[in-house]
């Protein structure tokens, strides 16, 4: 059985994972995910679910591969000019756990800027990081961002949050 990590070890496993993105570390990233991990953004609140409701993303690892490979590639029109993206991270909370089973959520209130020449896309919400011990690695289950303005008209965000 693998040693079961301290809460020191669950919080870094957040910053660590915000500061990959923000220095667009994708591939490490990528990483981060067990197989049959999620990246998910509901599009309304209270919505428990994202399969069988619209969600501003709900990405397999097989989508995650999809668009890191876009972001990364010399063709990506969007990308001409590089966009950028900045994480500001409140200290992220243990709000479950279950040390048997070896998973954890955290939950990370934060800020989030992303650049692109001039233009500046500023959001805030919420990270719920879903963790599990897996080959004995912390890995994300889930990563769940709930958006502070979900319900806005929003302009169309290149990288991730």
């Amino acid at each position: 059985m693998s040693a079961i990590p301290h809460d020191g070890m669950l919080i870094d496993f957040v910053y660590h994972e915000a500061r990959l993105l923000d220095e667009k570390r994708l591939d490490e990233w990528y990483e981060l995910f067990t197989e049959d991990g999620l990246y998910w953004m509901p599009l309304t609140r209270g919505q428990t679910e994202g399969r069988t409701q619209t969600s501003l993303f709900h990405e397999d690892r097989l989508l995650l591969s999809v668009r890191i490979k876009r972001l990364s590639s010399p063709n990506a029109f969007s990308q001409n000019e590089p966009s950028w993206c900045q994480h500001v991270l409140q200290a992220p909370r243990i709000e479950s756990r279950d040390d048997a089973a070896g998973t954890w959520v955290l939950r990370t209130p934060f800020m989030y800027l992303e650049v692109q020449r001039d233009d500046q896309q500023v959001y805030a919400g919420v990270a719920w990081h879903h963790l599990k011990m897996q080959d004995g690695q912390l890995r994300m289950q889930m990563k769940k961002i709930d958006l502070l303005n979900r319900e806005s008209a929003l302009p169309s965000l290149q990288l991730l949050l």
